[in-house]
C-alpha cells in the first residue's frame, strides 16, 4: 500500500503501538511521507485486523556506497499470529511486487541467522550499517 490506501492511517496506529521497538519509527516514516514512489508497506490482516507488516524500500541501513536495492525490511508479525507463516507471506508479497516493477533481486539486512535462508535468500556477507553496527546482508533472486 501507499499513502492513498484506506488502511494507511490504521497501519500507522498499529505500527506505533506494536511491541517491536522499530514500529514507531516506521509509523513516523509513514506519517512524514518519507517513502518514494516505488516504496510500499505490505500488511497482513486476519478477521479485519492488522497482524503484521513489512516494507519494500529502495535503501536500508547500508551506506550509500552500496548499490543494492530494493530491500525488504521492517518485518513484524504480532505475537498472537506467529507460527502461521505470516512473515513468509509478507516476504513473498514484497518480492512479487519488486518483480512486477522490474527488479531481479531483493535484499534483506538482518542479524537473524538461519531465518531468511529458508525463504530462498542467500547470505552475501557481513556489513557495517550507517549506525556503525554489524548486520548480515541477504539476497534473493526473483
Amino acid at each position: 500500500m501507499n499513502k492513498d490506501h484506506y488502511l494507511w492511517d490504521k497501519t500507522i496506529s498499529y505500527a506505533e503501538g506494536c511491541s517491536w521497538k522499530a514500529g514507531p519509527y516506521l509509523a513516523e516514516m509513514m506519517r512524514s511521507g518519507k517513502l518514494s514512489d516505488i516504496e510500499r508497506i505490505i500488511i497482513a490482516c486476519e478477521d479485519g485486523e492488522i497482524i503484521g507488516f513489512c516494507t519494500l524500500a529502495e535503501k536500508d541501513e547500508l551506506p550509500d556506497s552500496f548499490a543494492y536495492t530494493p530491500f525488504i525490511g521492517f518485518i513484524f508479525v504480532d505475537e498472537k499470529a506467529r507460527g502461521k507463516r505470516i512473515s513468509e507471506k509478507l516476504i513473498y508479497t514484497a518480492s512479487e511486487y519488486a518483480l512486477s516493477i522490474g527488479y531481479e533481486c531483493v535484499y534483506i539486512l538482518s542479524g537473524e541467522e538461519g531465518l531468511y535462508e529458508k525463504y530462498g535468500f542467500e547470505k552475501i556477507g557481513d556489513v557495517e550499517t550507517i549506525y556503525g553496527t554489524a548486520d548480515q546482508l541477504f539476497r534473493k533472486k526473483l
